[in-house]
């Protein structure tokens, strides 16, 4: 993996740059686009983390992790969670580290917080991701999430 990866917030001065961003066309059923994602970050500023994955100059991607939401949404707050919400990683960027390296950030950024686990969700099937994550090691929680599986990998 380049040494040259970092992540940006999303300024005014990349705002267009991230919303063109685009996944491989036979992922779009996969992933919201960014600019769903601003819209979410937006109306949820103290649980979503936007940003953008650079390598050197060239943006080639996007994640969103969210931090210590009441995941079953009951109201309850027994099942705190703090994850990944969104990863596009952009089309013909895939394959080179992308999304392992977004995926260590967010989990650093979550251990940074005093979190042990990162969940994640994705839509199962031949065409989703879902090989991706448990090559990174998450265990399949039996959950859904809508439509989506869930997962979580142990940060301790």
């Amino acid at each position: 993996m380049a040494t040259s990866l970092r992540l940006e917030k999303i300024t005014p001065g990349n705002f267009d740059a991230a919303i063109a961003l685009k996944v491989r066309p036979d992922q779009d059923h996969l992933v919201a686009p960014v600019v769903k994602s601003l819209a979410e970050a937006y109306v949820h500023p103290g649980t979503a983390w936007p940003r953008l994955i650079f390598d050197g100059a060239r943006l080639v991607g996007f994640l969103m992790a969210f931090f210590d939401i009441d995941f079953a949404g009951d109201g309850t707050a027994t099942d705190i969670r703090s994850g990944l919400w969104r990863l596009n990683i952009a089309a013909g960027e895939q394959g080179r580290g992308y999304g392992r390296f977004a995926v260590q950030a967010a989990a650093t950024e979550i251990r940074r917080r005093g979190g042990t686990r990162l969940t994640a969700c994705w839509h199962p099937g031949n065409d989703g991701p879902e090989d991706f994550y448990l090559g990174l090691g998450f265990q399949l929680t039996g959950e859904l999430s809508g439509d989506q599986r869930v997962g979580e990998l142990e940060l301790a």
